[in-house]
């Protein structure tokens, strides 16, 4: 069964000691709540809104999320009171998350909607055992089903000696839900309206709370600190890694290899050591990535090899190998079978098929025609102190090493320029020149 889902996103977040809202912290190239919001999609949920600060709220509504502000924060039950009032009613169910819990799977969330649905309860929860002590609010059983809820601030010794935890998402039937909301009273040692006191309260109106449990409790981690974050990060990291092996990548050294979750590669492709693929990098089959390179946002044709580089959001075709050393972006292109070598920077170029540039050069925004061969310390000269200017290279023409092409210039197909040149007047196909500044050289005596 369907259901419209809230995210519980308004908590301060404090302890991050950041200006960055907890909840737009990133893991592994994507804001935390991005991930719940993924999971949440993929169990089912018809509507999704959040309960975020007035801080929060742009970021997330920019991400097509309604939400609900809660302005003060009275708890978790007053953050659901609002947004019950500002959804309509309906006959449905109502799936609750929260925005800090970035490793859990739409699987568990597709259970606890099912367990619901499936039993007719009024209410059903993701529970877990963890390891003690803890801050999660205790779940108390009684003959063996669930009675109620008990914050960690509220509990007795011997309820912080239970070690089933309440994980912070439900299922209700939403009739239940708003009826028990009406109820909630701050009996507690914060003052607040507890979202969990609704357990107790429909339990007491002769309902029954479905319970299911999660057995790895690590899917269930709220990320509250730093340190928290970069255990949440671990996790989901070796998920991405174990993906992308099992669909046929070879990752040598996954404790060294650092994957973004949008980033996909095709098979028999090998990713070395101390690489960071990151963004919505894809990467074709089989290519060699790495070791200590870095792609962002990048496009690789099959076949590729780039070690020791930096390539961002730019494309690189088939066949092309780049680096040692490498800078190649702002949407540079470059075509099949080219290559890029050691300090070789490439700044909103077009490459075309099979260009040539092994050594020690600048190139920005510059088109070069397929099968150019561009010399040791070749640099397009596109700044004139007031704007950038462009450089055309034609098919197979031939750049002697240390030339500088002061753009705006355009060097036609075949021509050639001699080392040392500094080019500031277009050379036409086929001409030869060279000198300071480059001067047409005379015709060889045949």
């Amino acid at each position: 069964m369907k259901a419209r889902a809230i995210i519980m996103a308004a908590g301060k977040g404090t302890r991050m000691k950041s200006r960055t809202p907890k909840v737009l912290h990133e893991l592994c190239g994507r804001p935390m709540i991005e991930h719940v919001l993924d999971a949440v999609r993929g169990a089912g949920a018809e509507e999704i809104a959040a309960v975020v600060s007035e801080e929060l709220r742009p970021a997330i509504e920019a991400l097509g999320v309604r939400c609900i502000v809660q302005e003060p924060q009275n708890g978790t039950g007053h953050a659901m009171q609002l947004a019950m009032a500002v959804l309509s009613a309906s006959n449905g169910q109502v799936l609750v998350a929260s925005g800090d819990m970035p490793l859990v799977p739409a699987s568990l969330l597709r259970d606890v909607t099912s367990a619901r649905s499936a039993s007719g309860a009024p209410a059903a929860l993701v529970s877990a055992r963890v390891p003690l002590p803890t801050n999660f609010g205790r779940i108390v059983r009684e003959s063996g089903r669930v009675a109620r809820i008990v914050e960690n601030a509220d509990a007795s010794e011997i309820e912080r000696a239970i070690d089933e935890v309440n994980t912070g998402i439900y299922c209700f039937d939403e009739r239940a839900l708003r009826y028990h909301l009406g109820r909630l009273k701050p009996d507690n040692k914060q003052g607040e309206l507890y979202l969990t006191d609704c357990i107790a309260s429909i339990v007491a109106d002769k309902g029954s709370v479905e319970a299911v449990i999660c057995g790895d409790s690590r899917l269930v981690m709220g990320v509250n600190n730093r340190v928290e974050l970069a255990a949440a990060r671990a996790v989901m990291q070796r998920r991405i890694l174990d993906e992308l092996m099992l669909s046929g990548v070879t990752v040598v050294d996954p404790s060294t290899t650092y994957v973004d979750a949008k980033v996909a590669a095709g098979n028999d492709t090998v990713v070395l050591p101390n690489t960071h693929l990151r963004g919505k990098t894809r990467i074709g089959a089989g290519c060699v990535i790495g070791p200590d390179s870095m792609l962002e946002n990048a496009e690789v044709g099959d076949r590729a090899q780039i070690w020791y580089s930096i390539v961002r959001d730019s494309s690189i075709g088939a066949g092309v190998t780049v680096g040692p050393f490498a800078h190649i972006r702002m949407g540079a292109q470059v075509a099949d079978d080219s290559r890029i070598g050691n300090f070789v920077e490439l700044k909103k170029t077009i490459m075309g098929k099979g260009v040539k540039a092994h050594h020690l050069s600048y190139l920005g925004d510059a088109e070069i025609g397929a099968e150019a061969n561009i010399g040791a310390g070749t640099i397009t000269c596109n700044w004139d102190g007031k704007n950038k200017n462009k450089t055309k290279i034609g098919r197979k023409a031939f750049i002697g090493s240390n030339s500088s092409l002061v753009a705006p210039v355009t060097i036609g197909d075949e021509a050639l320029t001699g080392a040392g040149s500094v080019v500031i007047r277009d050379v036409q196909a086929g001409e030869r020149v060279a000198g300071n500044p480059a001067k047409p050289l005379k015709p060889k005596d045949k």
